[in-house]
């Protein structure tokens, strides 16, 4: 008996789409618009708007704008920037925006999340010849070293 029921197949997003979603995934940093993605898959906003979600799950402005968070949650544990320059290195353009939207995100406000990391100093490796070459004495104190005659 034929089971009424089709089984699930995957079918991989069309290649215009994943063109619009490389485009935000290499350039997330650059001011980039729907339109742009759109334009990168040849396709209208609207249809763009819905093929993109249909295949992704997210609309290409969510996906987007969470690639740019991620980044900057990167960038909070991993650099000492200020909140506001980790924005801006992310393609976003007012902090304000960007704390609440991190905060409804994260949970915390971009401050509170990097605070319960440590801090990026502490991920600092200097090799350890470098040490060494720091470590060592710079002035000499033995007579041979200025160039005295030995007595």
């Amino acid at each position: 008996m034929a089971s009424a029921h089709r089984p699930l197949v995957f079918h991989p997003p069309a290649r215009h789409l994943l063109r619009a979603k490389d485009l935000a995934d290499a350039r997330y940093a650059e001011p980039l618009t729907v339109d742009d993605l759109a334009a990168a898959a040849g396709l209208s906003r609207a249809h763009f708007s819905r093929e993109f979600r249909r295949a992704f799950g997210e609309s290409p402005h969510a996906y987007l704008l969470t690639r740019r968070l991620e980044r900057a949650a990167a960038l909070l544990r991993g650099t000492d920037r200020s909140v506001a320059e980790v924005c801006l290195s992310v393609g976003l353009r007012s902090v304000g925006s960007f704390t609440s939207t991190f905060t409804r995100t994260y949970g915390r406000s971009p401050t509170a999340y990097r605070a319960a990391f440590p801090p990026a100093a502490a991920h600092a490796r200097v090799p350890a010849c470098v040490v060494r070459a720091y470590a060592r004495p710079r002035h000499r104190t033995f007579g041979e070293d200025n160039g005295a005659a030995p007595d």
